[in-house]
């Protein structure tokens, strides 16, 4: 009977361990070359990631739901950035994988409407609903922010910035790790903070 036991305690071990390593295999990982994959945007348009190779490329989950992204569109503080970066030669996605019947999802016509409401300027807001993109990445919250460096390479994953907050008056207290990583990538320096914890609403796979 105890051999049972402990024989049936390792078999759940072992898939705790294997589920863990799959877990771990399907994140983007800082260093490695960034995971290729092909969208469809708002407008009907497919993008492949491999056709921007030469340039940076900022990947932003996006959920207009989500009161932690309503307080950076709200402030214009993402758009600005958006503007900003796309006058340095910046790609930047919005990326929706929000499931239909989920908190963000939009259909193309709804997507297009958000943006200009909220005036959002990304190079293309890429509509991934069956959430396979967003899990091959792993992005976990609204907004999860992965910079692509012009070799293809991960230099950032993780947070806008250093405050989990949904007040307006913390976005000029934060440490702004998008805006620094990006400034350095054009300086031609290294990227100081490559990682952080990324917070936000959970995004609403299928």
């Amino acid at each position: 009977m105890k051999r049972v036991i402990l024989v049936t305690f390792l078999i759940f071990v072992g898939f705790i361990l294997l589920a863990s390593q799959l877990a771990q295999a399907s994140e983007a990982v800082v260093g490695k070359p960034a995971e290729d994959f092909t969208l469809p945007d708002s407008n009907g348009k497919s993008h492949s990631l491999s056709d921007y190779k030469g340039k940076i490329v900022v990947l932003e989950w996006l959920n207009h739901d989500c009161p932690f992204v309503v307080n950076h569109y709200d402030t214009g503080h993402m758009p600005k950035l958006q503007k900003t970066y796309a006058e340095k030669g910046v790609i930047w996605f919005s990326i929706i994988s929000s499931a239909p019947g989920k908190q963000g999802y939009c259909t193309p016509e709804q997507a297009n409407e958000i943006a200009k409401q909220k005036k959002a300027v990304p190079e293309a807001i890429l509509l991934d609903p069956d959430g396979e993109v967003g899990k091959l990445y792993g992005a976990k919250t609204t907004p999860h922010m992965y910079i692509i460096n012009a070799e293809g390479v991960l230099v950032y994953n993780g947070a806008i910035d250093s405050i989990r907050s949904t007040k307006p008056e913390d976005i000029a207290k934060a440490k702004k790790y998008v805006k620094m990583a990006l400034d350095e990538l054009l300086e031609g320096k290294e990227v100081s903070v490559k990682t952080s914890k990324p917070y936000g609403c959970s995004v609403k796979y299928k």
